[in-house]
């Protein structure tokens, strides 16, 4: 049957070969383990030290014991010999404790554990399943829903997903997997259910408070704040895949000043470089970095640089790495994990001596030109084929560590970048990990497909993101793949992708555009051509003045934007929040899924299908006004909420609600 002790702060439950250890971790947070080998390993990963003193309360007896922690407790049954250590969790609901969560056994206790080498073990933690219970989070992907009830999801990383193992409970409790081994989660009818492919425990934290805002608080206590939101990042990017040249960056940005079009950042794309692993602009197409980096200062635009963490047999820089036992291989010794102009590996960035190194290519070759922020592309990291097992890293199997790649990725330039005296640290990246927000990880999410099903989703993506403790977030305005920037079907899609884009943490503009037939190769000698162009002048005289008005605006909400980043940065609250997130008390918001608050103060309800013009809002407490474009001049009634209306929005025209006696509302009056 075994036996439930406490020892110190610790509720320790043994039976045979079964090890469970529950202890609190800071305030209203309980931190549970359970191994098969004996010792519980005392291994963190990404999770911080407590922030904050715990409550812990242990009592009872050897049949039955209960560990409480503010409002968080965990009650232990010593059971029978068959179903032994049955793990029941609660929160403190006024004078009553509402049941969570409680273990369930699918099989005897020795199914949850399941032998694959050496001392790691398939793990299984399963829970019984909560009628009517919503759950979000699980980092980003590129799937129709927000609500992840009912839903399984693959604890991986590839172009266009990230996971993050994380969830938040209508319930009001919040649930991080601890564990950076790639596997599942699901939350179904019959069960709740965590797996880790290969691990040496079972690792998880449950933790609970009043509203979302605390709750997700304390997630961010364990695994990190962002930093300091830098407010030249608050503006308009313009990327685009690629620019080829030095000259063709220049010039963009000087057709931008010279229309008089707000403008922050200009981003230079992949294969800028000589070789795959080298780090340094191609002299021949980027003759002059310094002079390049002077004058886009001069015209107050930041420069953002990609550097890949590929790396080619070719690289000047190869064989050093790979004796240095810097990159990525195969079990059995190979490199190749990427086929991409010849067969790449990535770099190890999990071995400090990796980071170290490639940021020591990056100072010299960017860093001294006075470029300071990076896009860290193929962030995943993107290995074909997509076996991680298949993988060695310097922190072991990628069956048990291939998660934390992205973390270590942004942890590169963020070490690299603090060291060299830099405050305003940001990296552009495709995947992360929990923790990478404290790296100043801004995530996208990914290569998607320019079209209005993947806008739709973009906005479940971002809205994810932030429920799993990474507030900057942005997507390729437009999507990236397959943008005809001459068929009217773009031309919709960018103006509405644009006025979603506006409410985002990061307005970005990207994507891989179709070249047009008459489409001019300027170098036609180059390794990667560019795509067709991607400047708010090329998407039609319709559209031109419609996006330049949006970019008016974006500028116009600088201050709101970096007052709801500083929050950000102080209490983990996201920007982009979901409507549950300020009304928690409210049932129908938990319901909603693409409609969100940008803020406190700003309802905003993307138009997201084609030809569309019409939707329903649903309007939480309080009074509304509703706004349709930024250039009004007579300010409209508002609106009483806790209803649905029907609202239209002609393709010049969004839909958004700003809660009135608020400021912000003189940001969409007419200049």
């Amino acid at each position: 049957m075994g036996k439930v002790r406490a020892e110190g702060k610790k509720l320790i439950f043994e039976r045979k070969d079964e090890l469970t250890v529950i202890e609190p971790h800071g305030e209203n947070c309980l931190r549970c383990r359970s191994t098969r080998n004996g010792k519980i390993m005392d291994e963190n990963w990404t999770v911080l030290p407590p922030a904050t003193p715990d409550h812990c309360v242990i009592e009872g007896d050897a049949e039955k014991m209960k560990i409480s922690n503010g409002m968080i407790s965990a009650v232990v049954e010593a059971g029978n010999p068959w179903y032994g250590g049955v793990v029941t969790y609660y929160k403190k609901d006024g004078g009553e404790e509402k049941q969570l969560l409680r273990t369930k056994f699918e099989g005897d206790y020795t199914n949850r554990n399941r032998h694959v080498e050496g001392d790691h073990y398939q793990i299984q933690m399963i829970f019984e399943a909560n009628e009517g219970e919503h759950f979000y989070g699980m980092g980003q992907e590129q799937e129709d829903l927000f609500d992840r009830k009912g839903s399984t999801c693959q604890i991986v990383h590839y172009n266009t997903k990230s996971t993050l193992p994380v969830l938040y409970s209508s319930l009001g409790y919040g649930f991080f997997w601890n564990n950076p081994a790639p596997g599942r989660c699901e939350t179904t009818k019959n069960h709740t259910m965590f797996v880790a492919d290969s691990a040496y425990q079972a690792d998880y934290f449950i933790y609970a408070g009043e509203t979302p805002a605390e709750t997700t608080k304390l997630y961010c206590d364990l695994t990190g704040y962002t930093p300091q939101f830098p407010r030249w990042a608050a503006g308009f990017w313009q990327c685009k895949l690629r620019y080829e040249s030095q000259e063709d960056l220049l010039e963009t940005a000087r057709e931008y000043k010279r229309r008089g079009i707000p403008i922050d950042v200009i981003v230079i794309d992949f294969f800028h470089w000589t070789e795959q692993g080298e780090w340094k602009f191609d002299p021949k197409y980027w003759p002059d970095p310094q002079a390049m980096c002077r004058e886009l200062e001069e015209m107050g635009i930041r420069l953002v640089v990609s550097v890949w963490p590929t790396i080619n047999p070719s690289s000047e820089n190869y064989q050093t790495m790979s004796e240095a036992n810097m990159l990525v291989r195969t079990e059995n010794g190979q490199f190749g994990t990427f086929d991409f102009y010849g067969q790449q590996t990535f770099v190890d960035v999990m071995n400090p001596g990796t980071r170290k190194f490639v940021w020591n290519k990056i100072k010299e070759n960017y860093y001294q030109y006075g470029i300071r922020s990076f896009w860290l592309d193929e962030a995943e990291p993107e290995v074909h084929p997509q076996q991680p097992a298949h993988l060695r890293y310097y922190l072991g199997n990628g069956a048990q560590v291939a998660q934390l790649y992205p973390f270590y990725y942004a942890k590169m330039l963020y070490d690299g970048l603090k060291e060299a005296g830099e405050t305003e640290i940001i990296s552009l990246t495709r995947a992360a990990y929990p923790g990478s927000q404290r790296m100043g990880a801004l995530v996208w999410n990914g290569d998607i497909m320019s079209s209005f099903r993947n806008l739709k989703m973009s906005i479940k993506s971002g809205l994810s993101m932030g429920m799993c403790g990474i507030p900057w977030w942005n997507s390729d305005i437009g999507g990236f793949i397959n943008g005809d920037i001459e068929s009217d079907y773009f031309r919709e899609l960018i103006v509405r992708w644009f006025q979603f884009g506006v409410f985002c943490p990061v307005m970005r503009l990207h994507g891989a555009r179709l070249r047009p037939s008459y489409h001019k190769m300027r170098h036609p000698e180059i390794i990667e051509p560019s795509g067709g162009d991607n400047e708010i002048w090329c998407f039609g005289e319709r559209n031109y003045p419609i996006l330049k008005e949006l970019i008016e605006l974006r500028e116009r909400l600088r201050d709101y934007t970096c007052q709801y980043m500083d929050i950000a940065s102080a209490t983990g609250a996201p920007i982009m929040r979901p409507m549950f997130w300020d009304y928690h008390r409210d049932d129908t918001c938990y319901t909603l899924e693409d409609q969100y608050m940008y803020g406190e103060d700003i309802l905003v309800a993307p138009i997201y299908e084609e030809g569309c013009t019409q939707r329903q809002v649903y309007l939480p407490e309080g009074r509304w006004i509703p706004v349709k474009d930024c250039r009004m001049s007579v300010i409209p009634e508002a609106v009483d909420g806790r209803k649905w209306i029907d609202c239209s929005a002609r393709l010049e025209e969004f839909i958004v609600f700003v809660r009135e006696g608020s400021s912000v509302l003189q940001c969409f009056l007419k200049v």
